[in-house]
């Protein structure tokens, strides 16, 4: 069975963006969200992405219309009782994915398979909650979707090679270069990437360097296309902080200690991009 049908729970940031990629490689989308304000926000930022690049000619005005027309826009989960897949794409929160994939659950079909857009909550422990744990995936998706070629699929202790097979066959049909990783906090990228950056932040709070010559350094010594402290900026400092301290209740390894900064700086409100002020100033 090759997937036809998408049904993609979240029309945020990650969830319009995995309805984009699957519309331009000729996928229909189903994509929900809790009210009409919010589904038709993302159908806008959808369609304003493929507007940039109708414009920048990589695209004609026929294949945006074309892509707009394979996503269905919902807020009635029974509309996802014919998808092939189901992919969660809401916030990071146990709690509400949990309830999520039970209601989901409850309409599509035996044989629909469900994957997780998480980044840092167990796979194992998601698909221990569902009725079909071997048809459970994690599919980590990165931000911008459109733009990033890398997805995560990772294998909870459950996950059947029939499942993976065919997750890993859709990854490609959207364009993406899937990576397969066994289900762990912060699963691969994560997991070098949030340390890398907090070892940023002890640097800077201990005056070795300014912030711009850290990112300077990062970016030309290691030809990193962004510095890890104006990167921090962009993810949320509030997000960093929650992810090291997965790692560092995940693993009981004094490692993955967040740098006292960071906790200081979110304990001020000072963010990142989304509030103004971060180690830099928006």
């Amino acid at each position: 069975m090759t997937i036809k049908t998408v049904g993609i729970i979240g029309a945020g940031t990650m969830g319009n963006g995995i309805a984009q990629a699957c519309a331009v490689a000729g996928i229909d989308a189903v994509m929900l969200d809790i009210n009409d304000a919010a589904v038709q926000k993302g159908v806008a930022t959808i369609s304003g992405s493929l507007d940039r690049l109708v414009k920048k000619e990589k695209m004609t005005a026929e294949q945006k219309a074309a892509a707009m027309a394979r996503i269905k826009p919902t807020t009635q989960m029974a509309d996802m009782k014919d998808v092939d897949i189901v992919i969660e794409a809401a916030t990071e929160n146990e709690g509400l994915k949990l309830r999520i994939l039970k209601e989901a659950e409850a309409v599509i079909g035996a044989g629909t398979i469900i994957a997780s857009n998480t980044s840092s909550i167990s796979i194992t422990q998601l698909a221990a909650a569902t009725a079909r744990p071997g048809q459970f995936i994690g599919m980590h998706f990165f931000n911008p979707v459109p733009m990033m070629a890398l997805v995560e699929l990772i294998r909870g202790l459950q996950t059947t090679d029939e499942t993976h097979a065919k997750v890993e066959a859709l990854a490609k049909a959207l364009g993406k270069t899937p990576i397969t990783v066994k289900n762990n906090p912060g699963f691969v990228v994560n997991r070098i990437l949030c340390p890398m950056i907090n070892e940023a932040i002890f640097v800077y709070a201990e005056g070795l360097a300014s912030a711009e010559e850290i990112d300077a350094g990062m970016k030309l010594g290691c030809n990193h296309p962004i510095g890890p402290l104006a990167l921090a900026d962009m993810i949320g400092l509030d997000t960093m902080l929650a992810v090291m301290m997965v790692f560092y209740e995940g693993f009981n390894d004094s490692k993955y200690r967040p740098a006292p900064l960071l906790k200081e700086m979110v304990a001020a409100g000072y963010l990142g991009r989304k509030s103004g002020r971060g180690f830099y100033q928006y």
